[in-house]
C-alpha cells in the first residue's frame, strides 16, 4: 500500500467515523472464515456495517476526526479490530451477544454511542439494553398521553354519572 493509498484510506475511515453516531470496536481474532461470514450476514440483517480495519490507520483516522475526543480508544487498538457502524445504539451489541451464544468471540473493545464512550467487554449488556431514539420517543409519547387519557376517561364516565344524577333529581321534583 502506497503512502497515497494509506492517506486515502485514513480519510475514508475518518469520514465514516465522523458521520457515525454509533460505532463499536470489536475483537474478531480467532474467528474462522466461516464464522466471520456468519457474523457479516448477521450484521447485514441488523443493518450494521462490519469492516476489519488496520489499527494504525484507524488511530490516524480517530486523530483526524474533529469535535470528538476519541483518544480513549487508542489503547484498544491492538490485535485484530473490526469497526461496526450502525444507526441504532444497541444493534451492534445485540449482534455480538447473539453471535457469542455459539462461542466467546467477538469481544467488545469499545463503543461510541451518541457522544458517550464505553470501554471494555463488560459494557456489552448495558449497551444491548440501551433503547434507540425511536423507542425513547415512543415511551415519552406514551407517558405524555397517559394522563390525558385518564382525564378524558374520567370526564366521560363522570359526565354519564352527572347526567344520571340530574335526570334522577328532575324525576324526583316532578
Amino acid at each position: 500500500m502506497t503512502r497515497e493509498d494509506k492517506n486515502q484510506a485514513i480519510d475514508i475511515l475518518a469520514q465514516k467515523v465522523a458521520d457515525a453516531n454509533v460505532f463499536y470496536l470489536a475483537d474478531t481474532s480467532d474467528l474462522t472464515a466461516d464464522q466471520v461470514s456468519n457474523l457479516r450476514r448477521r450484521c447485514h440483517k441488523g443493518e450494521v456495517k462490519l469492516e476489519v480495519v488496520k489499527n494504525t490507520l484507524l488511530k490516524k483516522a480517530f486523530e483526524k476526526v474533529e469535535g470528538r475526543d476519541l483518544s480513549s480508544f487508542y489503547d484498544l487498538l491492538k490485535g485484530q479490530t473490526s469497526l461496526m457502524i450502525s444507526e441504532k445504539g444497541n444493534e451492534p451489541a445485540k449482534v455480538i451477544k447473539e453471535f457469542r451464544k455459539k462461542g466467546d468471540k467477538p469481544l467488545l473493545k469499545g463503543a461510541f454511542v451518541e457522544e458517550a464512550l464505553f470501554i471494555g467487554d463488560d459494557q456489552l449488556n448495558a449497551l444491548a439494553e440501551l433503547k434507540s431514539k425511536d423507542e425513547l420517543v415512543g415511551d415519552i409519547i406514551g407517558l405524555l398521553q397517559s394522563p390525558a387519557k385518564n382525564v378524558l376517561s374520567a370526564l366521560q364516565s363522570g359526565g354519564q354519572t352527572i347526567a344520571g344524577l340530574v335526570k334522577t333529581l328532575e324525576e324526583r321534583n316532578s
